[in-house]
């Protein structure tokens, strides 16, 4: 069997070696792709051939991927959490560190130098209290979300010195064990406000997260605190906290999306989207959604997908595979069952996982499936995709 990749950015090299070339077909021309790889192109109002049976997203955040759109369809969409995550933590800390020294308006106030060596050296001395900033050790850092990157930032602050203060009602038991036990929770995001002289945020962009920095929790904060956004502009009340660094409640603002009324704000440093914009975290995404992709259009497993549940079985031996999509209603494993019982056919093995409105059923059978069997199964009601590997 041979499968066909549309890339619709430039993904690594080493992330598309992944696809064995005897039996991939992998560019940017594909007619009627099994799957779409994706950065930063924008899918919301295409068209997504039918053919498609997977979109992998190398990178976190799918806001340019119709979710909704593709569960209904039972497709999944993948994402490769972890992969950028110290390039994102890297930032981070740089950030937290030009806020606390000053340096982007003392960057400026060099450049803007002029004379010969000696009126530098006096304009030098004269201006530098100007840029008085203050040392990390000792200092809380709030982190809002201790998914991948927000555990490594956590860590991170931590070995510099600093308190960390963690708020995350949905952190897993994975994250929790690499979590340093120096973390200590917050209570509730007023409650990480109030105690925080930084913030740091690392959540997806939902209806629950829009605004989640606004007027109301800066007010909380202590005099002189710093706000660090590399996870979705939209995140951050841009407004309010333009009063709040006007009005000297923030000493200073962060963020890697630069805005009309943010990029010449003496006390904000925006950044043109480069977290994860290094050729490391670039071909980590690479080759994390490539063989995910993978693995799902060869063996039906999913991993890191951001609407089906992950859903991973171990092929028994001389059978064939069968993955269906469906809504998470009662008895769509019986139904499923009863058509294969109908043929005649013995099940090896099965597992079902449901998350949400959607559920995912893979089924190692004894025996051919034909495309009788897939029609009648396709057919039952609630089944939203289905196919034999």
């Amino acid at each position: 069997m041979s499968f066909h990749i549309l890339t619709l950015n430039q993904i690594s090299a080493r992330g598309l070696a992944r696809f064995p070339a005897d039996r991939y077909q992998v560019g940017a021309d594909i007619a009627a792709p099994d799957a779409i790889l994706v950065r930063s192109a924008e899918l919301h109002g295409g068209s997504i051939a039918p053919s498609v049976r997977a979109i992998g997203r190398a990178g976190v955040g799918v806001n340019n991927i119709p979710v909704d759109d593709m569960s209904r369809r039972g497709v999944p969409v993948f994402n490769t959490p972890g992969a950028n995550a110290n390039a994102v933590k890297e930032l981070v800390l740089a950030g937290l560190l030009l806020a606390a020294r000053n340096i982007g308006p003392a960057w400026l106030f060099a450049r803007a130098l002029s004379g010969d060596d000696p009126a530098i050296e006096a304009a030098v001395e004269a201006g530098k209290k100007r840029f008085v900033g203050f040392e990390l050790p000792g200092r809380t850092l709030g982190v809002v979300g201790l998914g991948a990157v927000g555990v490594e930032v956590a860590n991170s602050a931590l070995a510099l010195g600093m308190k960390v203060l963690g708020y995350d009602p949905q952190l897993t038991v994975q994250r929790a064990w690499q979590l340093s036990s120096s973390a200590e929770q917050a209570l509730s995001l007023e409650d990480l406000f109030a105690r925080a002289d930084a913030i740091t945020l690392h959540v997806p962009l939902t209806d629950a997260t829009r605004a989640l920095v606004n007027g109301a929790r800066l007010a909380r904060m202590r005099e002189g605190g710093t706000i660090l956004n590399f996870a979705r502009a939209a995140i951050v009340d841009q407004a309010a906290v333009l009063a709040a660094l006007d009005a000297g409640r923030l000493h200073a603002y962060v963020c890697d999306f630069p805005k009309r009324s943010l990029k010449d704000h003496p006390r904000v440093i925006t950044l043109p989207h480069l977290g994860a914009s290094t050729s490391e975290a670039e071909e980590n995404c690479a080759v994390m959604v490539a063989e995910q992709v993978r693995d799902f259009l060869e063996n039906g497993n999913i991993r890191n997908s951001v609407n089906y549940p992950d859903t991973v079985l171990p092929r028994v031996p001389n059978t064939t595979r069968l993955g269906v999509a469906n809504r998470n209603v009662p008895n769509m494993v019986g139904q499923i069952s009863t058509a294969l019982a109908a043929h005649g056919i013995n099940i090896a093995d099965l597992l079902n996982k449901s998350r949400g409105e959607y559920a995912y059923t893979l089924i190692d059978a004894d025996g051919v499936l034909g495309a009788g069997l897939l029609a009648e199964i396709r057919a039952i009601d609630g089944v939203l995709s289905a196919r034999i590997l």
